[in-house]
């Protein structure tokens, strides 16, 4: 961003920022609105998507303002910080988080924010006056992500985190007297609630710069109480992949490298979450790490343990085999990278006069296999194959 005065750059926050757009009409706002934060950060960057997250400081009353606007514009308020009087309005798929001023001032309230790119302030009623007590248009135009102050880092110690989450988001770069405070405080990390810390890793990992922010984090080692001490997959290893699969698949290997299961469970991850990251590491660690060459049911399993998760793995696997992978992968009928079968249980009582139980389960796993590999590829085929099978077990089926 080049240097710009107030003149120039108020216009093109409005032209970026739509106003006109948003769920909430500037004369519903009470008088001494400003507009703070990523919003703004990210208009000047040119960087703001369609439904941005506005934060709103407000002169008291955020709480009351937040339930009465949910009311009149059938959206939803949550309380975030009932002592600090922060709500957050969810309405039409925007969030709105409104803030009571911190201070007597808005210059005070940006003095105790955590980096200087998200302490510039826009007033909204009235419209049209630009802060920026800390110096972040300069932090902007010169890619320099800076804290306020050591103080502020300590005061919420999960702005430790925000800084290498920050710069996967955008072309910045942490400046060297932030650097030396968030090594000096990172143990204090642990402080934070857990849930929030997840909630930065996961946004950190999608990040277009995740790569220079994942460096960032292994140099302070902030991850210490959590790390998996894994190698992370980078951008370079997801080439292969097409954009949509390198979007849910990069950010899950990474992930994976980067915490451990018992991190995952500390960062109260969702069981789902840890259910994932602990297939794929396992999987890793056997076809990755150890080039095991795995039999047919062992690549079945693998094949059913990840399935949709299958592109975290296949991306650190050597070039040839990565394009043989995906080709497969991305064909929605292949029996084997989609294991599906070709019978139902009630097919096969009905038509083996069969009773459910064991035997049941294991006629159905070893059709599965047998489809898995196209040495059957109908139901008639599978009937047949399910009647040899229990023969050979000594089970009759008619």
């Amino acid at each position: 961003m080049a240097q710009a005065s107030a003149d120039v750059l108020i216009p093109l926050l409005w032209e970026r920022l739509l106003p006109e757009r948003w769920p909430v009409r500037l004369t519903q706002l009470p008088e001494g609105t400003a507009l703070v934060g990523g919003a703004i950060r990210d208009a000047l960057l040119n960087q703001l998507s369609d439904q941005p997250d506005l934060d709103f400081i407000v002169p008291s009353n955020a709480i009351a303002l937040a339930k009465s606007l949910s009311k009149q514009l059938g959206g939803t308020a949550v309380v975030l910080d009932a002592e600090r009087d922060i709500a957050r309005l969810v309405l039409n798929n925007w969030t709105i988080d409104l803030a009571r001023q911190d201070g007597q001032t808005i210059e005070q309230d940006l003095l105790r924010r955590d980096y200087g790119v998200n302490a510039i302030a826009l007033g909204l009623r009235p419209w049209g006056e630009l802060w920026d007590p800390t110096g972040g248009l300069s932090d902007l135009r010169d890619g320099r992500l800076r804290a306020v102050s050591e103080g502020n880092l300590v005061d919420d110690p999960l702005r430790l985190l925000r800084g290498p989450r920050l710069i996967s988001e955008h072309p910045l770069e942490l400046e060297a007297k932030t650097q030396q405070w968030i090594a000096l405080h990172r143990k204090r990390l642990g402080q934070a609630a857990p849930e929030r810390i997840l909630s930065e890793l996961q946004r950190l990992v999608r990040g277009p710069q995740a790569d220079a922010a994942i460096a960032c984090l292994k140099t302070l080692d902030l991850l210490h109480g959590w790390a998996a001490g894994e190698p992370v997959p980078t951008a370079v290893m997801a080439q292969r992949l097409n954009a949509s699969e390198a979007a849910e698949a990069l950010p899950l290997a990474r992930l994976t490298a980067l915490v451990s299961d018992e991190g995952l469970s500390q960062l109260r991850a969702s069981r789902n979450l840890r259910q994932r990251c602990r297939r794929l590491r396992q999987w890793r660690r056997e076809v990755v790490q150890c080039s095991k060459a795995l039999g047919e049911q062992e690549r079945l399993q693998m094949h059913q343990d990840l399935e949709h998760d299958l592109p975290a793995l296949i991306l650190e696997l050597p070039e040839e085999q990565q394009t043989a992978w995906l080709q497969r992968w991305r064909d929605p009928a292949d029996p084997l990278f989609h294991p599906c079968n070709p019978v139902d249980g009630t097919m096969l009582q009905r038509e083996l006069n069969l009773r459910p139980g064991p035997h049941l389960g294991d006629v159905l796993n070893h059709l599965k296999l047998e489809f898995a590999y196209r040495r059957i590829t109908s139901k008639n085929e599978a009937i047949t194959a399910a009647r040899r099978f229990l023969r050979e077990m000594g089970t009759l089926c008619d």
